[in-house]
Formats: structure tokens, sequence, C-alpha cells
């Protein structure tokens, strides 16, 4: 069953000789850099960070519905996988309604902060809606404050940060299944770069996204929603990043990537509505790709 998953999860780490230079430089530094490293920190603090964890994905602020998302995107996993800490500074890209948030802010709240860029589309057909989905976002924080009270929002559009100084101060840039409509509006390039930018040396990039078969074009990227491996790791090294490790966590087999939707017709969206939607169903969320990059 897909929900056991968890105990094949494999992780195939290609660590470069600039990714290598980089953790040799921070093991002998004493920075807010050397703290953000989770291979580096005590296995005290690695239980520590691991229970802050648990905690947030097991928390009341959560909704069953979210909750039911789990068997597919495996949160526990991918944070680790991304080496998250309760002490980091974090920054969430597009959160869009907060599925992540929920269990990143409680996470985070003690001892570390989170910020928040709703991604705002330079499309005009489309900045209205993303214009909605933050003033929803907001609202959401704002009417849990003992949860989102110390979560920072800003936007992020055209490769810009706004409501926030975003110049190297943050030990994790990650975002969740966005990269295709950055693709669609022209700004991935202009994205990672900003990423680049926000990250401390040492820091990491942490990206799922759908993922297409190998050979797949830009253009059926965009229609499908499906995106390639080699596609994101070219981009992203172009914008100086190192590809630190791949895991299989969010990989489903099941997917065939064929369907008259796209990646919508899956849940949760069923954009064919009632058609073959038990077929859907059965089938799961997205096939994923995991990534993890790291800014020497």
């Amino acid at each position: 069953m897909y929900a056991t998953r968890h105990d094949r999860a494999r992780v195939i780490t290609r660590v470069t000789i600039a990714a290598a230079f980089s953790m040799l430089t921070l093991a002998g530094c004493a920075s807010s850099s050397l703290n953000s490293q989770t291979s580096l920190r005590s296995p005290q603090s690695q239980g520590d960070s691991a229970a802050s964890l648990d905690a947030a994905i097991s928390g009341s602020q959560r909704s069953s519905q979210a909750r039911a998302r789990d068997v597919y995107r495996h949160p526990r996993e991918t944070l680790q996988f991304f080496d998250l800490g309760p002490a980091q500074t974090v920054l969430e890209i597009a959160p869009g309604g907060g599925w992540y948030s929920d269990i990143l802010a409680p996470c985070l709240r003690n001892a570390g902060q989170l910020y928040e860029a709703q991604y705002v589309s330079p499309s005009a057909d489309l900045a209205g809606e993303d214009s909605a989905t933050d003033t929803a976002y907001r609202r959401k924080l704002a009417n849990a404050p003992s949860v989102y009270g110390n979560v920072v929002v800003g936007t992020l559009h055209a490769g810009q940060f706004n409501g926030f100084d975003a110049n190297e101060r943050f030990d994790r840039v990650v975002t969740f299944r966005n990269i295709h409509n950055w693709i669609k509006d022209g700004q991935f390039d202009a994205n990672l770069r900003a990423f680049y930018g926000a990250l401390k040396h040492g820091g990491e990039l942490g990206v799922e996204e759908h993922r297409a078969r190998p050979g797949t074009t830009e253009q059926q990227m965009i229609d499908s929603g499906y995106v390639t491996e080699a596609f994101v790791i070219e981009h992203a090294q172009a914008a100086g990043f190192v590809l630190v490790a791949r895991s299989e966590i969010n990989a489903n087999p099941k997917d065939t990537k064929d369907y008259p939707h796209g990646v919508w017709s899956l849940p949760p969206t069923y954009q064919g509505g009632d058609v073959d939607r038990s077929r859907f169903a059965a089938i799961g969320e997205s096939d994923r790709m995991t990534l993890k990059f790291a800014k020497p």
C-alpha cells in the first residue's frame, strides 16, 4: 500500500566538491549557518528537532482534511530530508492556503522564525486570484495568533521579495508543488535567483514538485503540471545552487502522468469532476521529486 512507503523511502545523496567544501567550512566556523545544519547538530538536538516536528504534525491546528493528505505528502520525512530544525529561520514560498504552514509555524514558534512569501503572478489574469489567496491566508493566520502570531508574511513578485528583508538571512527556503506555475509565468529563473540571495551561505533550498518523465518538453510541462527533474536541477545550478541530495519520499509509481487534465486530474483537485474519479482516487496524489540544494 502507498501508506507503507515510508519504510521504503530511499535517499540518493550526491555531494559535489563544492558542497563538501561548504560543509568543511561550516564545520570550522562558529556561525549561525553552522547551527542551521542538522547534520552537524548533536544527537540530543536532533531528538529535540524530531519531537518538535512530531508535535506540530499532530497538533490540533491541523484539520482532518489536511491530515488526510499526509499519506501522500509525508511531511515528517520531507521536512527531515530538508534538514529542518526548530531554531532555524525558514522561508516558505507560495504557501497557498497554508498546508505546510500549519506544521512549520508551531514547529518554529519557540526557537526559530517562519517567514511566508505568497507568490503574485505577473499575469494580470492571475494576479487577482493570487491576491485573494494572500488575503485569505493572512486572515487565517490572524484568527489563530497562538499558533501563527510570530509568522512574518510578505510576497514574491517578479523575482523580488516584498514585506521583509530577504538578504542572506534564511537557513532554509522551501517550496512545495509550485515550480510548474513559475515556468508558465516565465518566473522560474528569477525566483531561483531570489532564493539564492535570500539564503545564508551554507543554507539549503528544498523543493517538491510533480515529476514528469525524462524528455518531456517545456510546453508539455506547462500543459500537464509535471516537470522533469533534469529541468529543475539544470536551472537551480545555473542560479548558483549545488545539488546535495534527491529523495524518493514522495514518489508514486501508480501515477502514469497521462491524464486529460494533467496533474490536476488527480486528488485533491479532481479537475475532471466525477469522470474516472474512483480511478484517480486509487492512484492518489502525483509522483513527485524531492530535491535538496545548497548555497555554497
